[in-house]
């Protein structure tokens, strides 16, 4: 972290909190636990990050070929599409955080009769790949934005971690929703196995993550403003935790991310891993259970 660049100090993303106690320490990152909720959150941070500059600025690092290949592989978003059909068979879909707008690709691809969809980001380059692809977008800020209906589903694929301010998010997807709509929220869990073995040397703790959730702190921050109708542990990634663990405290390269994500991706749509990836799916559904999965989800409805 560059000493000359500008902090701020927050109060904790879930009750407001403003005393919290040291939690964990990672190079320049420091994350620290609200002693009222439990909530683990970063803290200070950089005022790019809260902004959102940084993902403008960041953008076109998203968009390398591998990345692209990877994010509209059919088999990205097989856990995201299940668990939104589960709730959600059609109607108006907005995604918040949509990047590239690989999601929304797959939601028309699969069930192009039932959902009419819509994109926002922040970060100029990627919309205009999701463009590219048919998939229609807005740029610019979720919070200051008006739109000319009222959706049927709110999505925030692992968008939630990155924002200084998630409750100001949460209110503003409630109002966007139509009476009775539904929040889909999914972020990396602060409760895994992956976080419980290597600690601090685990990826996903690292400067663009401001908040990090367990299942109970999700499920307080999501029923201030929604009725929980769903809160699961999903996704499972051994490789990152093997990685993880023989590489030490050290900040991991976005070209080493996706070349990881690249790999993953091959061994999915392998039909010579196909034993392999039963005995993954086995290990990821007991880690399920006990919420311990890599990411956790939670599917609010507007009361």
């Amino acid at each position: 972290m560059n000493p000359s660049a500008a902090l701020i100090h927050r109060p904790c993303p879930v009750c407001g909190e403003s005393a919290p106690a040291p939690y964990l320490r990672k190079l320049d990152l420091q994350l620290v636990r609200c002693t009222r909720c439990g909530m683990v959150y970063a803290n200070p941070v950089l005022a790019e990050m809260a902004s959102g500059n940084f993902y403008d600025r960041a953008g076109s690092e998203y968009l390398t070929p591998e990345k692209l290949a990877s994010d509209y592989a059919a088999v990205r978003f097989e856990r995201e599409l299940r668990l939104f059909r589960a709730h959600c068979q059609r109607g108006s879909v907005l995604d918040v955080g949509c990047s590239s707008g690989a999601f929304l690709y797959q939601l028309k691809q699969r069930f192009p009769d039932d959902y009419t969809i819509l994109g926002t980001d922040v970060s100029a380059e990627p919309l205009a790949h999701a463009a590219k692809m048919g998939v229609p977008v807005v740029n610019g800020s979720f919070l200051t934005q008006t739109f000319d209906r009222q959706f049927d589903a709110v999505t925030f694929w692992a968008v939630m971690e990155h924002l200084a301010d998630p409750k100001a998010f949460l209110k503003k997807a409630v109002s966007a929703l139509k009476p009775g709509g539904l929040c889909f929220m999914l972020t990396p869990n602060l409760s895994s196995l992956a976080v419980r073995s290597i600690g601090a040397k685990y990826r996903y703790i690292f400067p663009e993550h401001l908040n990090y959730f367990a299942p109970p702190t999700m499920r307080k921050f999501a029923g201030q403003e929604l009725s929980v109708v769903d809160l699961r542990s999903t996704h499972f990634n051994p490789l990152v935790i093997w990685q993880d663990f023989c590489g030490g405290q050290r900040d991991i390269s976005r070209a080493e991310r996706v070349q990881l994500l690249k790999r993953t991706t091959g061994y999915k749509q392998s039909k010579w891993l196909l034993p392999v990836r039963i005995g993954y799916r086995m290990s990821e559904a007991v880690l399920a259970k006990f919420y311990l999965a890599d990411n956790v989800a939670v599917v609010g409805r507007k009361r």
